[in-house]
């Protein structure tokens, strides 16, 4: 007997209607809890903050390793010195041994994310460092200084040799990218990132004419004469002077020619050679001169536009000059007309920016526009020109403003982020980006969410982190005094010194 649909006596019989019903109940019960669960977890970035892979150096218990931005260990803390991440974003970590200090010798390598050995066809690997403007330490991101008995090269961070291991030493020019003094049989020259030549080795000297490469560089011959060649190898100038300032703009430099400081063009005809002691600027065709010491403004036929009666100008934009008299700065244009007072203890025009950083005699800093209305005061915190904010304290509270010196919340500044500082009744604590709680007022200080999802907050004097849902990583126990910037990756905390930029887990 099958028992395929069988019903037995008495049972009712099955209401179609009714089991539709019920399914169709069903099915919109299920749509609601699915879409309960989409709204919760997919608004934007609110629950996940997310962090590009990178690469850090870390220090703990004398030995040096590597940890990824999401504070995982990479290579353990086992190397005797410091280990060099020329680009965060690529896993080829610098490291030296067989370090003698007495005699500054040292060998050096490269190992991946695995710890093996890379570019082991080479003497020694090492990265090209050089400073910033600012004299901060930075690498190139593009090229690792290779070499092979006793002679020196370029490769790429894949390994591929873009300037062959035949130099006796290859430096980066300080404060210029992408520009590399070879020496060969002693002369220097020149090469790019890429491994081009830009200046044969020709000369016994090379430096820079400004810190932007596209400016050019200057030379020296053998007869100690100095000339002009610009990064697409041009002969600007020839080398017949006795000297090249670091001074140029609109086509025009400054030489000293014959004991006399002139200005030429670039086809070394002398513009000006007299009425000034000096040159210091070369901006919109008009020039800051010295006489006596004294600075004023002359145009390039001579015309005096600015008497020379100021201990100090700087160009700042369309016809405006930062000038100090004494120990007080303002700002004046081509008319002489004061259009800052002189009431300021320094000033300086963030020319990307576009606005004015003016320091006052009572601590404070007033932020300016173009137009010389004062839009902001307070203490300047950061200004970061990557996510293009000025972090200004004002009145005990930290706010943030645009370049136009707008204000914009930190939701607007920080669109990435899960966690937004808050601050009630003296406490701080963290909300979500549409301002629910989701750490409590219990902090004493903290700060932003850093790039990799984590914050820093201060009980009691001491510091600890949260992770980007606030949950507790490091319970408050690092004092860091020393430090001027406080972050943290899990359990590491930047180390005091930004020059070196690497994580610890020690505690002063």
């Amino acid at each position: 007997m099958s028992g395929r649909g069988k019903r037995y006596e008495g049972e009712p019989k099955l209401n179609i209607k009714k089991v539709l019903a019920v399914i169709i109940v069903l099915i919109v019960i299920i749509m609601c809890i699915v879409l309960i669960v989409k709204f919760a977890t997919s608004d934007g970035n609110s629950s996940t903050k997310i962090v590009a892979n990178s690469y850090l150096t870390v220090y703990s218990g004398g030995k040096w390793g590597v940890i990824n931005s999401k504070g995982e260990t990479i290579i353990e803390p086992s190397y005797e010195d410091m280990i060099v991440i020329p680009d965060p974003t690529k896993a080829v970590f610098i490291y030296q041994y067989n370090v003698n200090l007495e005699d500054g010798t040292y060998n050096s390598g490269a190992i991946n994310d695995k710890g093996e050995r890379l570019f082991s066809s080479y003497d020694s690997v090492e990265a090209m460092q050089n400073v910033d403007s600012s004299n901060y330490v930075t690498y190139d991101t593009n090229v690792l200084k290779v070499s092979k008995n006793g002679k020196y090269g370029l490769i790429n961070f894949n390994g591929t040799e873009i300037l062959e291991c035949t130099y006796d030493s290859i430096t980066p020019l300080a404060g210029v990218k992408n520009s590399f003094v070879t020496m060969l049989g002693g002369l220097y020259g020149l090469v790019d990132n890429s491994g081009n030549v830009i200046i044969d080795n020709l000369y016994t000297g090379i430096s820079s004419l400004t810190d932007r490469y596209e400016d050019g560089y200057i030379v020296r011959d053998s007869n100690g004469n100095y000339g002009l060649i610009n990064y697409n190898k041009k002969q600007v100038l020839e080398c017949k002077y006795s000297d090249i300032e670091n001074v140029c703009g609109n086509s025009m430099y400054v030489v000293k020619e014959n004991g006399n400081i002139e200005v030429v063009n670039s086809n070394g005809e002398v513009v000006l050679g007299s009425g000034f002691d000096n040159i210091t600027s070369i901006d919109s065709g008009n020039l800051v001169f010295v006489r006596n010491e004294k600075y004023g403004v002359m145009s390039t036929d001579g015309t005096v536009l600015i008497e020379p009666t100021y201990d100090e100008l700087t160009y700042a934009f369309d016809g405006n000059y930062i000038a100090r008299n004494g120990e007080n700065y303002g700002i004046i244009n081509t008319s002489n007309e004061t259009k800052l007072d002189f009431k300021y203890s320094y000033i300086a025009y963030m020319r990307d920016e576009s606005f004015i950083e003016a320091d006052r005699t009572d601590g404070l800093t007033d932020l300016l526009d173009n137009s010389f209305n004062v839009k902001v005061t307070g203490i300047v915190s950061e200004i970061n020109t990557s996510k293009g904010f000025v972090k200004v304290r004002v009145d005990d509270e930290y706010k943030y403003y645009n370049f136009r010196l707008e204000e914009r919340t930190s939701q607007e500044v920080f669109t990435s982020n899960t966690l937004f500082l808050s601050k009630q009744n003296g406490k701080y604590g963290y909300v979500d980006k549409n301002g629910i709680v989701i750490v409590d007022y219990i902090y004493d200080d903290a700060t932003e969410q850093n790039d990799y999802g984590y914050v820093a907050v201060k009980s009691n004097g001491v510091w600890g982190a949260l992770d980007q849902n606030g949950n507790v990583v490091v319970r408050p126990s690092y004092k860091l005094s020393l430090n001027t910037v406080i972050s943290f990756i899990g359990k590491w905390h930047l180390a005091p010194d930004l020059n070196a930029n690497y994580y610890t887990d020690e505690n002063e």
